[in-house]
């Protein structure tokens, strides 16, 4: 059985159900969460805290976490990570396929000399450029979700009151802390996660296609030197007379 509990402005004590009795730290927010009280959990949905700005909070309003997070999660572009999987996998392609495409594939077609004779290897490098390209914003993201996170679940938050040479110190009440490591739990934790198993495999993608070019290497080297052998004139005993003379003294001459 879901219920929802709304959580109002004021602090106060809230239980997850009549019966139960769990109680739910004290927490400033102006959304709702949900409790899932049949696999005790608790899990939230939408969590927009506000903060306080009393005297009990020096942090200045742009360094204090909860407002880190809210930026974040409306930022470029890591506000993809915490939006919907299929559309997070969906931008994700489509930056890479574009640099790829536009980029990668140019690049590895006109810079090079041959491309012709080996298409397949010029577009394993634009594809393993798009991947690069997407593994690089990914890492991106995960160092902006994981800065924010830290924030969020330390006991502390250090801040500048004017400049770097005046860092703080500030420690968080109780009532900030349990806040502040509720969003980071239920709201960042999530995002960290996704963005782990998209590194994964953005990094199996890349050692595939370095394989796929090493294969397709070889196979080249291997046909070029079959081919070579199979050109009539190219070497012989004539020419290797002329450069190699003392592997075949005492020998007869081809033109006798």
């Amino acid at each position: 059985m879901a219920t929802t509990i709304p959580i109002l402005m004021s602090p106060s004590t809230f239980k997850l159900s009549p019966s139960s009795t769990n109680t739910l730290f004290c927490i400033h927010t102006n959304k709702f969460i949900t409790s899932n009280i049949n696999n005790n959990r608790t899990k939230l949905l939408l969590l927009c805290l506000s903060s306080r700005n009393g005297t009990e909070c020096p942090v200045p309003q742009e360094q204090q976490p909860i407002n880190e997070y809210q930026s974040l999660s409306t930022s470029f572009p890591f506000s993809w990570a915490a939006g919907d999987v299929v559309e997070f996998g969906s931008r994700l392609f489509v930056v890479g396929f574009s640099f790829a495409l536009f980029v990668g594939l140019p690049v590895a077609w006109f810079g090079t000399v041959g491309a012709q004779s080996e298409p397949a290897k010029r577009i394993v490098c634009a594809a393993s450029s798009g991947i690069l390209a997407v593994t690089f914003a990914v890492v991106r993201m995960y160092l902006g979700w994981a800065y924010v996170g830290n924030r969020l679940l330390s006991a502390t938050v250090e801040y500048e009151e004017t400049g770097w040479y005046d860092g703080q110190i500030w420690v968080k009440t109780a009532e900030v802390l349990t806040r502040d490591r509720l969003l980071g739990s239920f709201s960042v934790k999530p995002v960290l996660g996704r963005l782990k198993i998209t590194l994964v495999g953005l990094a199996a993608c890349l050692v595939t296609c370095a394989l796929i070019f090493v294969n397709i290497d070889e196979s080249y080297l291997t046909s070029r030197e079959t081919g070579v052998r199979a050109i009539p004139g190219v070497y012989n005993d004539e020419s290797a007379r002329t450069f190699e003379p003392d592997a075949f003294r005492g020998e007869p001459d081809l033109q006798e």
